[in-house]
């Protein structure tokens, strides 16, 4: 799990902030964009394998509150196609849903041949939130955790490719970012009553993880732990480890040519015609 230490950030000659002794210096935003870009000119290339080959994934991004993980799915959603990779972020469930068999209303989301489905949260609320915040039954998180194995043996028999990440941080770097979402009035919306009662039950979180873990991290479908106390290295770290589990060749295309623009022919811009444009404030 994501280390914490309570040595204070030093300060070099020139006023910069330096990491404490033993710790890693942040990634540079400069580096971090040239290493993305690298690593999303790959995730165009899977995208093509995938449509290609028929390939069946299937990404889940569990993990503590305010600890990246929407952060990383926008940075694999954002050069490739919303037609292949497709984000899954159910709301609370309906009445409806809620008397249903629990793992129902996810199963429409599971991709068809030549789709990777990122579910940003996941069948795995019963084991974490909704235990933690008491929204279901004990004996309801039990079964859970007894039938959960299973269900995800019959999803890789059939052909999904299923991968699990649990995005961990300190505590000091969680209250960090909440008080961040407080006072940025372009992040206040991530704030909600449930994100502040993760942080005052920790280790009510900790224990469901725990629980979680042995019962659901198996051989065949294993839990895959990023430590995101770096949000940039967390996502170079978290898109490389996914690229390497699924094993894929750049496929070859024919050279793109620009094609000549057609001539006009009879064709003129309107003359008189009153057109409503957007004022040119910047």
């Amino acid at each position: 799990m994501a280390s914490e230490t309570k040595e204070k950030l030093r300060v070099d000659t020139k006023g910069h902030r330096v990491a404490p002794k033993g710790e890693r210096e942040k990634l540079k935003n400069k580096e971090f964009e040239k290493q993305l870009a690298k690593l999303q000119v790959e995730l165009v290339k899977l995208q093509l394998w995938v449509k290609a080959k028929g390939l069946k994934i299937v990404i889940v991004f569990e993990g503590r509150d305010a600890a990246g993980k929407g952060g990383v799915i926008k940075r694999i959603a954002e050069r490739v196609s919303p037609r292949v990779f497709r984000i899954v972020a159910l709301p609370a469930p309906t009445e409806r849903e809620k008397s249903q068999m629990y793992i129902q209303r996810y199963v429409p989301e599971f991709p068809a041949a030549g789709e990777v489905v990122i579910f940003d949260r996941s069948w795995y609320n019963r084991a974490g939130v909704e235990r933690v915040m008491g929204f279901c039954a004990e004996e309801e998180v039990v079964r859970f955790l007894e039938v959960c194995p299973g269900f995800e043996r019959a999803m890789i028999q059939s052909g999904i490719i299923l991968i699990k990440y649990w995005f961990e941080v300190s505590q000091k770097e969680q209250t960090r970012r909440f008080r961040a979402r407080i006072s940025d009035g372009r992040k206040t919306w991530k704030l909600s009553p449930m994100d502040l009662e993760s942080h005052r039950r920790w280790y009510d979180y900790s224990r469901a993880r725990d629980d979680m873990f042995l019962a659901t991290d198996t051989s065949y479908a294993p839990w895959y732990i990023v430590n995101a106390d770096d949000k940039r290295r967390a996502r170079l770290n978290c898109i490389s480890h996914l690229l390497s589990l699924i094993p894929y060749k750049e496929i070859e295309r024919e050279a793109v040519k620009l094609p000549e623009r057609q001539k006009p022919k009879d064709y003129a811009e309107p003359k008189n015609r009153r057109y409503n444009h957007v004022p040119e404030v910047f």
